[in-house]
This record gives structure tokens, C-alpha cells and sequence, in this order.
């Protein structure tokens, strides 16, 4: 059923900023016993939402108790799926995420919306003791991701961005590389889209089942277009940072774990001039380069001393090197690993503290782009070096009265 519970939106936010300024760093974790449960909540029920939360329906150690989107066709779906799982109607829909997160029944959410709002809700969230599978890219901007970082470990929460194929995906090249298959490796290359930029699509009228506003939330005002509600909102910088960070985070997050460089980042970025440089570069300390675009097999490639994967003539993947690599805990790939993560308190594979770098990599090869210049960069401090107008890209303004502070 629905439900006209609001919170004023003021009074939300300046409770969850007092909570997140004034609150110790560590709170106990819930216990759960050996045949333990959690709730679950699904917040942004789009395509991507609702394929999330089909995911997260077939574990038994999950129960969905609601769902939330602006859109009524995407929150009725949802429940839709909740209910027919469970053969009953108990699933609660919600417009309104601020409704979810003031629930003490609910222990974890599924954030499934747009780019531009995941900061906000996974901060709130978690400052509201809930843990947290938020699907990639997990921010908007460099400065979200940090503060995602810390809000997590203030309040020892879990959370696991939603990069499944930065394993499933490339476990091969992991191998491979780390292995010693092809020697040292210092050149890699990422074939990914490019990065988003303004928003020009015409104003059409808003239906009535679209909370509009509450759709753009932070976001500048502007008038709907049917296509940012579709899946269509990527290619445009408002709302997210086009292929560099949507399939950027599982290619550049596959290239990065590979190389073991998936918890610092690169020192320089430089973006193609159409001479000497054609491809945007990014240099590490270790003098490891890693290109956007230009790569032979699919949508990684890597050279090292002793060949290249893959194989440039197509031939047959070999064998690779029989090592153990890390990666998700529990059963069920990613959402078993956030599942069993959840139970246990350890850390998932996409810990938030990866899933920040990968992004802020991808952030920061938007930031050359859309500049047209390199940067120096020092992924210690996470700052830009000697280029302060740069440096005001990684944050955005947001639209009142949404904030992080």
C-alpha cells in the first residue's frame, strides 16, 4: 500500500547533518544470528532498480519490506515483483526516499537512481544506520565519493557499490596479469563512451504520475523530457558523467584491480591534442599509463614485457595461471557478496572506498576532457594541483535545498 507519511524536508536534513557532525565513529554493527535475516528497501526502481531488486528477492537471508521511486509506473512495478515473490501485498511504496530511511525497521537499502542523487541518499542512509548496495557510478562528483567514504566508516556501515563485472566480468585478465602471464605490465588500455555534457533536450509536459522536482533534486531546474526518466539521463553532465563513468566503472575498475592500482590513483591526466598525444593518458607513479580508447580485444587490453592480452589475431583465449585472487565473499557473485557482507560486517569487494577511486579516476579523465588541458594530480590528498579552476570540478553546487553538509 501507499503511504502520506512526509518528513519536511528541512527538518530531515538538518537532523541528519546534526547526526553526521555530532556522532561517534563507531557504532556496534546489528547482530545477526546463524539463520539471520535482514530488511531491505529499494530506493530508484528504474530498469536498473527493479533488475537489482530481482537480484536481491532470491536470497533467502532478504526480505523486502518497500520500495520508492518518483515515477508510480517504476514504484508499482517494484511492488509488483515484491509481492508476487512473496504471495501477499505487505510491500509498502513510497515516493518519497526520506520515507524509507526514517523507517527503524528497514536494515539495508538498494539505491538504483540517477548518478546525481546517490551521495545524498547512501549518506543519509547510513547516518541513519542502514547498509548500502548502490549501483555505479556510485558519484557524481570526487568530493561525494570521499564523503560516502566517511560517512560509512563513522557509522560502520556496509557499503558495496554496484560494479558486478570488475570481477565477473574480467576475472581472466586478473589472472593473467597478476599471474605473470604476459611480465611486468605497464600499458593498458579502456574502450569506454565518452563524457557527458550539457542538456539540451525540449520541455515536454510533465505527467501526473512524475514527481519531477523531486526527480531533478539537486540538480539544476529544467523542464521533463520523457527520456530522462527512460534510462536516458547518462550522456547529459547534470545528472552524470556519460561512459566514462557508466561502463568507465567497470572497464577502468577491471584495469585498475588488475594492476593493483584500485586504492590510490594517477598522478597525471592528460587529454589527447590531436598531435603527439591522441589518446586521453593517464600516468601513475609507477610509470604505468593507462589509455582511454585504442585497445584490440573488446573493452580491455594490456601490454607487458613478455606480450600483450588478448591475443590481437582473435586466437583462443589461454589457459591462465591457476592463482587465487581475492574477491567476493558468500555465495551469489556481487549481491551474495554485499548479502554475506551485510550478516558478517566485513568488507565487500566493491568497498566504497574502491568504488570512490574507480570513480574519481573516471571523473578525472571527464575533467581533462571537458577543460581540453592536463592535470597534475595527487590521489594522497585527492587534490588537483596548480589549477584552481579545475580543482572546482570536483564538487558541484547543488540545488537548495538538498545538501551534504
Amino acid at each position: 500500500m501507499s503511504t502520506n507519511h512526509h518528513i519536511p524536508r528541512r527538518d530531515f536534513l538538518r537532523a541528519t547533518a546534526a547526526a553526521a557532525v555530532g556522532a561517534p565513529l563507531f557504532i556496534n554493527a546489528r547482530v545477526f544470528g546463524a539463520n539471520a535475516r535482514f530488511t531491505l528497501a529499494g530506493i530508484g526502481m528504474g530498469g536498473q532498480g527493479r533488475g537489482d531488486l530481482g537480484a536481491c528477492l532470491g536470497f533467502k537471508e532478504v526480505q523486502v519490506r518497500a520500495v520508492c521511486d518518483v515515477v508510480r509506473d517504476h514504484r508499482d512495478a517494484a511492488k509488483g515483483m515484491v509481492d508476487g515473490r512473496y504471495g501477499n501485498s505487505d510491500c509498502t511504496t513510497y515516493r518519497d526516499f526520506r520515507d524509507v530511511i526514517a523507517r527503524d525497521d528497514i536494515d539495508a537499502v538498494l539505491i538504483g537512481t540517477p548518478d546525481h542523487w546517490h551521495a545524498i541518499i547512501a549518506t543519509a542512509a547510513m547516518a541513519s544506520g542502514k547498509d548500502v548496495y548502490c549501483e555505479k557510478p556510485e558519484t557524481l562528483t570526487v568530493r561525494e565519493g570521499r564523503r560516502m567514504v566517511e560517512t560509512a566508516r563513522r557509522y560502520g556501515r556496509i557499503f558495496s557499490g554496484g560494479s558486478q563485472r570488475v570481477w565477473e566480468d574480467y576475472s581472466w585478465f586478473h589472472r593473467m596479469v597478476q599471474g605473470g602471464a604476459i611480465g611486468e605490465v605497464k600499458e593498458a588500455w579502456v574502450d569506454v563512451g565518452g563524457p557527458s555534457g550539457p542538456c539540451y533536450l525540449p520541455p515536454e509536459p510533465t505527467p501526473p504520475d512524475v514527481d519531477w522536482d523531486m526527480w531533478l533534486g539537486p540538480a539544476p531546474v529544467r523542464p521533463f523530457h520523457s527520456t530522462l526518466i527512460r534510462g536516458g539521463f547518462r550522456a547529459y553532465r547534470d545528472y552524470s558523467g556519460g561512459g566514462m563513468t557508466d561502463w568507465g566503472c567497470h572497464g577502468f575498475g577491471g584495469a585498475l584491480f588488475c594492476l593493483g592500482l584500485h586504492e590510490t590513483g594517477p598522478v597525471e591526466i592528460i587529454p589527447p591534442n590531436g598531435r603527439d598525444i591522441q589518446r586521453l593518458t593517464y600516468v601513475f607513479a609507477n610509470g604505468v599509463r593507462i589509455y582511454h580508447g585504442g585497445g584490440w580485444g573488446g573493452i580491455l587490453s594490456f601490454r607487458g614485457t613478455q606480450g600483450e592480452i588478448p591475443a590481437r589475431d582473435g586466437s583462443q583465449k589461454q589457459t591462465p595461471p591457476d592463482i587465487y585472487i581475492p574477491n567476493y565473499k558468500g555465495r551469489g557473485g556481487i549481491f551474495g557478496d554485499f548479502v554475506h557482507c551485510v550478516l558478517t560486517r566485513q568488507l565487500p569487494f566493491r568497498d566504497i572506498e574502491r568504488a570512490h577511486r574507480t570513480a574519481t579516476h573516471c571523473h578525472l579523465g571527464n575533467i581533462a576532457y571537458w577543460l581540453k588541458r592536463p592535470l597534475k594530480w595527487d590521489p594522497q590528498n585527492e587534490q588537483i594541483i596548480g589549477d584552481p579552476e579545475a580543482a572546482r570540478w570536483l564538487d558541484r553546487p547543488k540545488r537548495e535545498p538538498w545538501t551534504l553538509s
